[in-house]
C-alpha cells in the first residue's frame, strides 16, 4: 500500500466534505443556489470596465440581468481578451487575471479563456463533492494512487506576446493550492510528462511510470481511445519497459532534459514488483493493475469500440461516464448514477430551440437546449453551444446528457444539418443494426460535382442502411429540399475496416484539439475522412 496517496487522498475527501455538502443542499434548492451565484457574481465585479458599461451596480434580480447584459460568444468578448492580454486590469472580472488558458474552438482555432481564484473555487466546488461521491461508491479507491490522463504538450504554441501567462504548467493548477498538492500526492505518473515529447515516447513514459504503480485504483482519462492507445503499446514495449524497471534506466534518455530525467524518478523497481510483472500478461492490464476500481471516461456515440476494449481488459472495474466538463467552466458531475448541474459553481441559463432563454428551473425533461453560463472568471453569460438534453432530476435539480455541439452546423448548400440532431439519427439507426457499431459518424464530401454527405461506420450493417440514414436526414426540411433540388446528391457509405476510434482521436489531434477538448462526434464537417480511415475491402 502506498501510504502517501492514502494519506492524501483522505485529506482530499476531508476537505471535500464541506463543499459536497452544500452541493447536496443546493440540489434540493437550485433557484436560490443560482440567484445567490448571481448576486455574488454582479457584486463583485460592480467596479470592472465589463460591469460599468452593462450597469451591473443597479441589477437587482434576474429579469433585469438578462434585459441588460447581452448573450456573449468568444468573438464578442474578443476584444475585452485582447486587452486582458495586453495587461489592462478589471476589464471582465476586477479581481485579476492570473491565467489565459488555451483551448480549441470548434474549428480548431485557438481560443484563451481568463482563469481567476474565483474561477478556481468554481471548479473545486464541482470536482471535490464528484471526488466525495464517487469514494462514497468506491471506497478503495482511497487506498492507491490514480492515473488522471496528462495531455501531451505541443499542441498549442505560445508564440504570442501576453503581459498574462498562457497555459498552465500542469493541469493540477485548475485546483490550486493545498488540493494542487494533495493531487500531486495521489498521481501514478508526474505532470512533466505532458512535456515529453514525440507522443511514443510520452506513452513509454506514461506507462513506466504506471507499471511501477501495483496499487493504481482510478484511471481518468478524456477519450476512451487514449487509454486504448496506451494500453495496446503495452505487448510492443513489455520486455523494453520491464528491463527499464529492473536497472531504473530509461531507453529514450538521451532525449530528455535533466529536469524531466529528474521528474521521472528512475530508480530501480522492487524485487516484489518485477516478479509480478514477469507474471503479468501485457495483453491483459488487468493482471498488471488487479486493484483497478474505477475508470472515468467519456461516453457517447463513437466510443463503443474503446469502451468495450477497456471492459474487456479491466471485467470487474466500474465504468464512470465523465461530467460535461469544459475549460471554459464545469456543466454537470457524475452524481450516483445522474449527472446534475453543478448548481454551486456558475449560473447557467438554457436556450430552446426557438431561442427563448431559461433559468435552470424552468427547464423540462426531455427537453433539449444550449448551455449559457456566468463564470467567475468573466464570461457573462457566455454561450458554450453545448446542446443537452434533460433526463431526470437529482432533487430538483436537472442531470443533463451532452448531445453535441450547438454550433457543429454543416451548411454546404441550405440543408442546415446540426451534430445534435444528427445525433439522433444515428442513435434511432444504431439502435436497428445486429450490433452496436464500433463507430458511427456523418461527413460532407465536396470532392464531386455534387456535394453530399457519407455515412462512416465500423461494424456490422443492413442492406438498406443508407435508406434508412437518408429517410431520417429528411426530417429536417433543409436537408430534404435540397436533396430534391438535385444539390445534394445521396448519402454515401464508407465501411471502416478497423481501428476508427483511434484513428478519429490521431486525426483530431493533427487538426490541433487537444486530448481533454476531443469528444465524441456524431456530425464532422471536416471533409477528409476518406482519406484518413480504412476501408473494409469487399
Amino acid at each position: 500500500m502506498k501510504w502517501t496517496a492514502v494519506a492524501a487522498n483522505i485529506a482530499w475527501v476531508g476537505s471535500s466534505l464541506p463543499a459536497w455538502r452544500r452541493l447536496t443542499t443546493a440540489f434540493r434548492r437550485p433557484e436560490e443556489a443560482q440567484r445567490r451565484i448571481l448576486r455574488t457574481l454582479l457584486y463583485n465585479n460592480v467596479g470592472c470596465a465589463y460591469g460599468q458599461e452593462h450597469g451591473f451596480d443597479s441589477i437587482k434580480n434576474y429579469s433585469e440581468f438578462a434585459e441588460r447584459v447581452p448573450l456573449t460568444d468568444y468573438e464578442s468578448l474578443s476584444p475585452w481578451i485582447e486587452r486582458i492580454k495586453q495587461g489592462e486590469t478589471a476589464v471582465l472580472t476586477k479581481e485579476p487575471v492570473t491565467r489565459l488558458v488555451p483551448t480549441s474552438g470548434s474549428s480548431g482555432a485557438r481560443k484563451l479563456i481568463p482563469f481567476t481564484a474565483t474561477l478556481q473555487q468554481n471548479f473545486n466546488a464541482a470536482v471535490g463533492p464528484w471526488m466525495v461521491d464517487l469514494w462514497q461508491q468506491q471506497p478503495s479507491i482511497a487506498l492507491g494512487p490514480a492515473y488522471w490522463s496528462i495531455t501531451p504538450a505541443g499542441e498549442f504554441k505560445d508564440e504570442e506576446q501576453s503581459a498574462i501567462p498562457i497555459g498552465f504548467d500542469d493541469d493540477g493548477q485548475y485546483l490550486g493550492g493545498f488540493r494542487r498538492r494533495l493531487v500531486e500526492s495521489i498521481l501514478a505518473g508526474p505532470s512533466a510528462l505532458c512535456r515529453i515529447q514525440p507522443m511514443d515516447t510520452f506513452f513509454y513514459a506514461t506507462l513506466l511510470c504506471l507499471l511501477r504503480e501495483p496499487e493504481l485504483r482510478l484511471i481518468s482519462v478524456w477519450h476512451p481511445s487514449f487509454l486504448s492507445l496506451l494500453f495496446r503499446a503495452l505487448p510492443f514495449h513489455w520486455e523494453a519497459l520491464r528491463r527499464d524497471l529492473r536497472d531504473g534506466t530509461f531507453r529514450f534518455g538521451d532525449g530528455l532534459s535533466g529536469p524531466l530525467r529528474k521528474a521521472l524518478n528512475l530508480r530501480r523497481c522492487g524485487r516484489r514488483r518485477c516478479s509480478e510483472l514477469a507474471r503479468a500478461d501485457p495483453t491483459r492490464p488487468d493482471t498488471i493493475w488487479p486493484n483497478v476500481r474505477v475508470i472515468s471516461c467519456w461516453e457517447g456515440a463513437g466510443t463503443a469500440s474503446s469502451l468495450g476494449e477497456i471492459r474487456g481488459w479491466f471485467p470487474t472495474t466500474m465504468i464512470q461516464p465523465k461530467g460535461l466538463i469544459a475549460t471554459e467552466a464545469v456543466i454537470t458531475l457524475p452524481f450516483g448514477q445522474h449527472h446534475p448541474i453543478a448548481v454551486n459553481s456558475h449560473f447557467f441559463e438554457f436556450i430552446d430551440s426557438r431561442e427563448r432563454v431559461y433559468p435552470l428551473e424552468n427547464l423540462q425533461k426531455g427537453q433539449v437546449y444550449e448551455v449559457v453560463v456566468t463564470t467567475g472568471g468573466g464570461l457573462w453569460r457566455y454561450r458554450m453551444k453545448d446542446k443537452v438534453e434533460v433526463t431526470g432530476f437529482v432533487h430538483r435539480t436537472p442531470s443533463l446528457k451532452f448531445l453535441g455541439r450547438g454550433n457543429g452546423i454543416s451548411d454546404l448548400c441550405g440543408e442546415k444539418l446540426s451534430e445534435a440532431f444528427v445525433g439522433t439519427v444515428l442513435r434511432e439507426i444504431s439502435s436497428r443494426l445486429p450490433s452496436a457499431p464500433a463507430f458511427i459518424m456523418i461527413a460532407p464530401e465536396n470532392n464531386s460535382e455534387r456535394p453530399y454527405y457519407t455515412l462512416y461506420i465500423e461494424g456490422e450493417i443492413t442492406p438498406d442502411l443508407t435508406n434508412q440514414v437518408e429517410r431520417l436526414l429528411r426530417k429536417n426540411p433543409h436537408y430534404a429540399y435540397c436533396r430534391d433540388l438535385g444539390q445534394l446528391a445521396p448519402l454515401g457509405l464508407f465501411r471502416i475496416a478497423e481501428n476508427a476510434e483511434t484513428t478519429f482521436l490521431a486525426a483530431e489531434q493533427r487538426r490541433g484539439f487537444r486530448i481533454g477538448d476531443i469528444k465524441p462526434r456524431a456530425l464532422s464537417r471536416a471533409t477528409d475522412w476518406s482519406m484518413t480511415f480504412r476501408a473494409l475491402k469487399s
